[in-house]
């Protein structure tokens, strides 16, 4: 299919490249140039003969700008995939605009950072017409696996319940090996501990070196991961998170110290 990429972010621009790489990419688009193949300076013009249109920018204000631009010249024919972190609520709606155009919608939220951006080893959450999803199956699979969740706002449901799992792990992983540096234990004895406890992650794993090197260079961004927390709780409404409340309480800090385009491990610079 041929496919265009709109939003060039650390996942977008992988993504791009990647669809490149394997003669898939028709355009892409970002609010600011990129040096990325394809690069068009309107989304109106880089979504023209495509099949597929992936869009993945920062959050839903986001999102609603790019459509108010590109929904008049959807049309009938063209598959627009939403992969931006957003709640169930803004889904939906954009789903009905999307669909009034013409054109059909699929949510396809993903997990995964930088390096499995660039190893095409994003897990797409997907959620809309089963259908739909085999028939973009192809293009999605040359950037990672796919795991349908059910009807629209589903996918966008899961992606926020997957990184409060994930905020609130890190901030346990953060304090944990914090305490332990204070007590005089050294980094290769905690994490050797951690290999054979049963609180080892996938996340310790991904996340040790930063940690032992306090490289905090964007993977996933403390301004993303709040902005996340931010909807969820948005969307929990009055249920009890008392954990994630506390841990978002962190992520504003942070934002507040300037911290807000470093990886999410920065938060370990507050302990």
């Amino acid at each position: 299919m041929k496919t265009t990429v709109l939003g060039l972010g650390i996942i977008g621009e992988a993504w791009a490249r990647n669809l490149h790489e394997d003669g898939l990419l028709l355009a892409s688009w970002n609010r600011t140039v990129k040096n990325v193949p394809g690069f068009v300076a309107n989304p109106v013009k880089a979504m023209e003969g495509a099949e597929l249109i992936i869009l993945v920018v920062a959050d839903p204000p986001a999102v609603e700008a790019v459509l108010n631009q590109i929904l008049p010249a959807l049309h009938k024919g063209q598959i627009l995939a939403q992969s931006s972190t957003i709640s169930a609520m803004w889904t939906k709606k954009f789903a009905q605009q999307v669909e009034k155009a013409g054109a059909k919608f699929l949510e396809a939220p993903f997990t995964g950072s930088k390096p499995a951006a660039a190893a095409r080893k994003n897990v797409f959450y997907t959620g809309g017409d089963p259908a739909l999803l085999e028939q973009i199956r192809p293009v999605l699979a040359r950037l990672g696996t796919m795991l349908h969740i059910g009807p629209i706002g589903s996918a966008s449901s899961i992606k926020l319940a997957m990184n409060m799992n994930i905020a609130m792990l890190m901030e346990g992983l953060q304090e944990s090996l914090n305490f332990a540096r204070a007590e005089g234990v050294t980094d290769d004895s905690f994490f050797a501990a951690l290999k054979i406890n049963t609180a080892h992650t996938a996340l310790s794993d991904i996340k040790e070196p930063k940690l032992r090197n306090a490289d905090y260079s964007p993977q996933f961004s403390i301004k993303h991961m709040n902005k996340d927390l931010r909807l969820a709780l948005e969307s929990a409404d009055a249920l009890n998170l008392p954990q994630l409340r506390k841990v978002k309480e962190q992520y504003d800090e942070a934002v507040r110290r300037g911290l807000g385009d470093q990886d999410f491990t920065v938060l370990m610079s507050l302990l």
